[in-house]
């Protein structure tokens, strides 16, 4: 195959890729234009092809060869696809997506050209919106920094997790404070500018390793300063739209001073590009490689590329349909335990979660206590279970809070032990013991690692996919053990109505 031909093979094997992966590659850029974190996705396809431009060079040096070696990490990739896929873990799956490009270079290209564009082919990576996980953690370091300082400059600060109070006004640390904006814009930044300044593999990493500390001790100081700020003004300046104009403005002058850094370690001779030796190191022999071997390696590629999206497709249609709904009904008694009324006569609280099938809650009573039972299936085609959005509490304009949260298993004496993740919601008028899992054809977990696991056995092995979500809610009066016993004793009642025969719980309930 002649070089001419080898690019063209490229280009329609991207092509296939991006048609065979289309619904995956619009969900990345959807999540450009919806997020304000992730909107550098856009700029990250014209800096490859201006990087990839400035490699053409050492590229026309290269002899173009396709590689078979390339195929078992493409097959690799693309069964990594197809189980996040059926289970719903979009971030793989974007990322398997993502690392197909380099792999299809390797696979028309060789070797030899996968190296020569490993910088721009690595930072595609970019593309793919990442790193949602580390909101929590850094909206708790943001608040513990911030506490931090105000305590050293003598204010007396009252903390609960991220929220905190000064004699001048209540404050709370939200995602939006939590310096994830800064932390991805920085880091974006920082690995071009590593590359473009730099030649050592040690500064690259160094200036690297500056992008990532900096922006998070900065936003600590940011949050510590719009509170200095809003006290000093009477709490008129920083507490509304201006509040992020000047988390904005301070994180340019953050970016500014890291760049002057950066500038001042460079050292003559870095340009971060090919060296001059090897720029202008001989020219090899450029053979062509036979056509029929390489025809059939990409025609290997070009089957992986179709065969695991239509795997997909009929593996995704094994889920139990949303018309088992139709014929639901709470059990009217569970033990005990008898209905009574809708949950909005006990709470206005209701959780948060993303396209679910229907979100179906009851109170049950038994004595003077009170249990509120909900159940968010996640039937046919619905959304997705496990899923980074879906909450107890929404993270702002709710009057309700996530004050404490933290795994438990709760003993059942007569029953399986239950696994859940225990929380304590509060508002300003009511608190709430709140327990929840996971139920995955008929197995239940907390843990959204081993639901995901659960999600992908139940539909690799040919079943049909039955999954929901689990709530109990009890109000906490004044000791939240008495509420913590309320849970439990429903939690065994109802763990006997689960688990009943699967034929007798099919005919009534389609859990």
């Amino acid at each position: 195959m002649t070089r001419r031909l080898h690019i063209v093979v490229l280009l329609l094997m991207l092509a296939l890729l991006l048609a065979a992966l289309w619904p995956t590659f619009v969900s990345i850029v959807g999540i450009w234009y919806r997020s304000d974190t992730f909107t550098h996705g856009f700029l990250v396809l014209p800096i490859v092809g201006v990087l990839i431009w400035h490699q053409r060079h050492r590229l026309a040096r290269v002899c173009y060869r396709s590689d078979w070696r390339a195929l078992p990490l493409v097959l690799l990739l693309g069964l990594g696809w197809l189980l996040a896929r059926l289970t719903d873990v979009l971030v793989i799956e974007q990322f398997a997506a993502v690392a197909m490009v380099p792999m299809l270079v390797w696979l028309v290209l060789g070797i030899r050209a996968l190296l020569a564009l490993a910088f721009p082919l690595g930072f595609l990576f970019f593309a793919v919106p990442f790193g949602d996980w580390l909101v929590g953690p850094l909206m708790d370091l943001t608040a513990s920094v911030t506490v931090s300082l105000l305590r050293v400059s003598g204010f007396p600060v009252y903390s609960e997790g991220t929220f905190f109070s000064i004699p001048s006004g209540d404050w709370s640390v939200v995602r939006a404070c939590s310096g994830i904006r800064y932390l991805i814009a920085s880091v974006f930044l920082g690995v071009l500018i590593a590359y473009v300044l730099y030649q050592s593999i040690w500064r690259r990493l160094a200036f690297i390793a500056l992008s990532i500390v900096f922006p998070i001790l900065a936003n600590g100081l940011r949050a510590y300063l719009i509170v200095l700020i809003a006290h000093f003004s009477g709490m008129k300046l920083a507490v509304g739209v201006d509040h992020l104009i000047y988390g904005w403005v301070f994180f340019g002058f953050v970016i500014l001073c890291m760049v002057s850094i950066g500038y001042l370690w460079v050292e003559r001779g870095d340009t971060g590009g090919a060296s001059r030796s090897e720029a202008m190191r001989p020219a090899g022999p450029l053979l062509s490689s036979s056509v029929k071997r390489d025809g059939l390696i990409i025609a290997f590629g070009a089957l992986i590329l179709i065969g695991f999206p239509w795997l997909g497709s009929e593996l995704s249609a094994r889920k139990v349909p949303a018309s088992a709904l139709a014929d639901f009904a709470f059990p009217p008694q569970v033990a005990a335990w008898r209905q009574g009324g809708d949950a909005k006569e006990d709470t206005d609280w209701n959780p948060v979660f993303q396209r679910p099938t229907a979100i179906m809650s009851r109170v049950y009573t038994l004595g003077t206590d009170r249990v509120v039972l909900y159940w968010i299936p996640y039937l046919s085609g619905s959304g997705e279970l496990i899923n980074s959005e879906n909450r107890l509490a929404p993270e702002k304009d709710s009057a309700w809070r996530v004050v404490e949260q933290k795994p438990a298993v709760v003993a059942l004496p007569e029953t399986t032990d239950l696994e859940v993740i225990e929380s304590r919601l509060e508002s300003y008028s009511q608190s709430l013991l709140v327990w929840s899992w996971y139920r995955i054809n008929g197995r239940e977990t907390a843990s959204a690692a081993k639901a995901k696991l659960l999600e992908a056995w139940t539909l690799a092995s040919g079943r049909r996919l039955n999954e929901s979500a689990w709530i109990i809610a009890v109000e906490v009066d004044i000791d939240v053990s008495a509420a913590r016993d309320s849970a439990r004793r429903f939690a065994q009642d109802l763990q006997a109505v689960l688990s009943q025969e699967p034929s007798q719980a099919r005919s009534r309930y389609p859990w």
